[in-house]
């Protein structure tokens, strides 16, 4: 089992940048695909990105491609998020997850195995 625990969300202008990090509990980090979901007050959740086990595959979703950039380092068990030029309609609670499928496989299903318990991102207009 992975325990997730985000970290770095807060309150920024747009235009701004923000980091989120995911620390992961257990030895086996690094057999998991990783990504990152948000949900707006209102609406469903929603894929943002995701990973490979290794970190050589990344995938976006359209609306953040360009902007964020997902990273891994497996030696930490820790993935990030790294957010650029963000909107007021990247608010919402972010939440990092593990999959043991691929990480295109999460793109796709939207799914993941364990998930951690979010973190707030607001971006004021």
């Amino acid at each position: 089992q992975v325990q997730l625990v985000e970290s770095g969300g807060g309150l920024v202008q747009a235009g701004g940048s923000l980091r989120l990090s995911c620390a992961a509990s257990g030895r086996t980090f690094s057999s998991y695909a990783m990504g990152w979901f948000r949900q707006a007050p209102g609406k469903e959740r929603e894929w943002v990105a995701a990973i490979s086990r290794s970190g050589g595959l990344t995938y976006y979703a359209d609306s953040v491609k360009g902007r964020f950039t997902i990273s891994r380092d497996n030696a930490k068990n820790t993935v990030y998020l790294q957010m650029n030029s963000l909107k007021p309609e990247d608010t919402a609670v972010y939440y990092c997850a593990a999959a043991r499928g691929t990480a295109q496989a999460m793109g796709v299903t939207s799914n993941a195995d364990y998930w951690g318990q979010g973190t707030q991102v607001t971006v004021s207009s």
